[in-house]
């Protein structure tokens, strides 16, 4: 494992490379005042071994996507679990993950997992779509926490409340292909039939803050107009970014079709997942603050371009993070020279 740092301006370099597991580490994080100060997380984890519900309850729950759509999960985290503390690893430098081949996906998906699970999370959420689609199994095999995924809850919340009716499925062009989600709903009820629709251009839509605009009602049509005759039970928000549109989205398919957005499904069953497992952090004692998004208790984390990060997060969030940095995070490569 190499590590180093860089400075520049607000934000910071960290260069992370874990050719095996790694071993116990110090990373450092920013405070208020943009200087360092380290966390020792084999001091944490052995305390938490020592004293497993009381202290892991303590410990954050991490989030990777494969850039800023899964702010919105974050953001659906942050609401149903106000007490609980976040680190988000947005892979930037290689999004799209759709684009890419099941291996690269899988090894993309591991090396973010093993970053953040090195930051001595308790459960790790996958919140983009096409990792969850791909590389679960691969990430669960990788890990010693408790991982979740988008696709999965989506899937049953939406047969839950289709009840027998037709559910469509609006996401990017690799989920419709992985047909993720058409079996994660059959698992719960194989009589749903499914529609899946790829709908790529709502995510630059979404990033650009273009989402009441002309251009996206019209793209909204193209897309999405034919399901007005198909009565629907459920609408699944199949991408992280489409959130960001759900009022367009609503207003073409027919405000009487139920929107179900993965993210915010995911954190009701992390909730589950914490109360049944008494890992559920109390509310802190010394801390009397109310939690705010992006406050300076959550971490975020950024594989390339912090300032669009930055701004990104703000349009979709209202507010930017308070503690951002910029880290490169790969694991073994064969083509890497160096």
């Amino acid at each position: 494992m190499t590590k180093h740092v860089e400075s520049f301006g607000v934000f910071s370099w960290i260069r992370v490379q874990f050719s095996a597991p790694p071993p116990s580490l110090n990373f450092g994080f920013r405070n208020s005042n943009f200087g360092f100060k380290t966390l020792s997380l084999e001091r944490d984890l052995k305390s938490a071994i020592r004293n497993p519900q009381s202290e892991i309850s303590t410990l954050p729950i991490g989030i990777f996507d494969s850039g800023v759509g899964g702010l919105t999960v974050y953001r659906a985290l942050h609401e149903r679990l106000p007490n609980e503390h976040f680190v988000y690893l947005g892979d930037t430098a290689r999004v799209p993950y759709g684009t890419k081949s099941l291996s690269t996906v899988e090894r993309y998906a591991i090396e973010n997992s093993k970053f953040l699970e090195a930051h001595g999370i308790k459960l790790l959420v996958v919140a983009c779509n096409t990792a969850s689609a791909l590389a679960l199994p691969a990430i669960r095999a990788a890990v010693g926490v408790t991982v979740v995924g988008v696709i999965g809850p989506g899937a049953r919340a939406a047969a839950k409340i289709a009840a027998g009716k037709k559910v469509a499925v609006i996401a990017t062009e690799a989920t419709v292909q992985s047909g993720a989600y058409a079996q994660a709903i059959a698992k719960t009820d194989p009589s749903i039939p499914v529609i899946e629709r790829a709908c790529p251009l709502f995510v630059p839509l979404a990033e650009e803050g273009w989402g009441e605009s002309d251009v996206a009602r019209a793209v909204a049509e193209e897309y999405l107009s034919d399901l007005r005759k198909e009565a629907l039970g459920a609408l699944v928000l199949g991408c992280t970014h489409y959130p960001i549109l759900r009022d367009l989205i609503s207003e073409t398919v027919g405000s009487e079709v139920r929107l179900i957005d993965s993210g915010e499904a995911a954190a009701a069953e992390v909730e589950t997942l914490l109360e049944a497992n008494h890992l559920s952090a109390s509310p802190a004692e010394q801390d009397t603050r109310e939690r705010q998004l992006c406050d300076d208790l959550d971490h975020f984390y950024v594989t390339d371009a912090a300032e669009r990060f930055a701004k990104v997060a703000e349009r979709f969030l209202g507010t930017a993070p308070a503690v951002l940095e910029a880290v490169e995070v790969w694991g073994h490569d064969e083509l890497r020279t160096h």
